[in-house]
């Protein structure tokens, strides 16, 4: 490590604390971190496996929904294996450029997840809006270009954050980082230039991600709303909303623990520490647990195929 002035160096690498201030209850805040990511890599996969399985889900929302699985297996497995490594054997060390690529998939990602659920809402208001023309505009190339587009967005968006830090800020007043992943802002809080570029740029994105987003999606679903409105019986009404009832919750599940984690980092100045930290793991945690959870009980067809799989196993057994 190259030191200047005795303040500010250029560091190989960084050290992760894991969860500040509960450094003695790491071995047993493992047990629910490690089952909980346990539980979301079986379901995202399971999820995975039965829309490749089953032929009458080959369609747009079951391909978008294994996007959804695939990112949140990324979101997971980009944080919760350092973590446990932390925990289990006081593995905090962490090169430079391994933290700025994790920080960028994390980044990345949940920017890539927003835009999935952006181009859901929009399945679901041509499939009910437009249902006739559904299957012509919503085809298979269509998604995997949305697809594509939500990858490219996030890359292009999340992108100049390393290059940032590397060509701006190369040095640092401490090279230990408190937190349990290498967060944007917990970086930046380390620097000793001047962040405030960084800090408009990163603020920029959340900014175009969570609040445009969100509203072109709540758009898509007041469309969506007055259409249902003018079917003719309550039965009619109900059975078409309840096929965005999967899709809502999983947009409440993503952007919620969002909200409520960025609100805690800008304004809850008094918040202790490890409630900062363990919320930003639980926001990288609930959706990849509870996604599965949400579209296996919500989506009749998804339900149905695990069920008969489960009672497949169990006369085998």
């Amino acid at each position: 490590m190259l030191t200047f002035h005795n303040v500010c160096s250029v560091p190989s690498s960084f050290h992760l604390t894991g969860i500040p201030g509960l450094e003695s209850l790491h071995i047993w805040l493992s047990i629910p971190f490690g089952s909980m990511y346990l539980v979301a890599v079986v379901g995202n996969v399971t999820v995975l496996a039965v829309v490749r399985v089953e032929r009458s889900l080959h369609q747009p929302m079951y391909f978008f929904l294994c996007m959804l699985a695939i990112i949140d297996l990324v979101l997971s497995t980009s944080t919760m294996p350092k973590l446990l490594g932390i925990f289990w054997f006081g593995a905090g060390d962490i090169g430079l450029d391994a933290c700025l690529a994790q920080m960028f998939l994390i980044h990345c990602f949940a920017t890539v997840e927003s835009g999935i659920f952006l181009a859901m809402a929009f399945d679901r208001y041509v499939a009910i809006c437009n249902p006739l023309r559904h299957t012509t505009v919503l085809t298979h190339a269509v998604v995997g270009r949305l697809g594509l587009a939500a990858l490219l967005r996030g890359v292009l968006y999340i992108g100049p954050l390393p290059l940032m830090i590397l060509l701006r800020l190369p040095l640092y007043k401490s090279h230990v980082i408190s937190h349990s992943y290498c967060e944007h802002m917990a970086i930046i809080a380390l620097t000793c230039g001047d962040s405030r570029v960084n800090n408009v740029y990163g603020l920029s994105i959340g900014f175009v991600v969570l609040v445009l987003d969100s509203m072109a999606i709540t758009t898509s679903y007041v469309m969506i709303f007055r259409s249902v409105m003018g079917l003719a019986t309550p039965e009619a009404r109900l059975k078409t909303l309840g096929t965005c009832s999967s899709h809502v919750c999983a947009i409440l599940i993503f952007y919620v623990p969002i909200v409520v984690s960025s609100l805690i980092h800008r304004f809850g100045h008094h918040v202790s520490p490890p409630i900062h930290t363990l919320l930003a793991n639980f926001y990288l945690l609930i959706p990849p647990i509870l996604n599965p959870v949400v579209y296996a009980v919500c989506t009749r067809k998804i339900r149905e195929r695990l069920l008969q799989i489960l009672k497949i196993k169990a006369k085998i057994g």
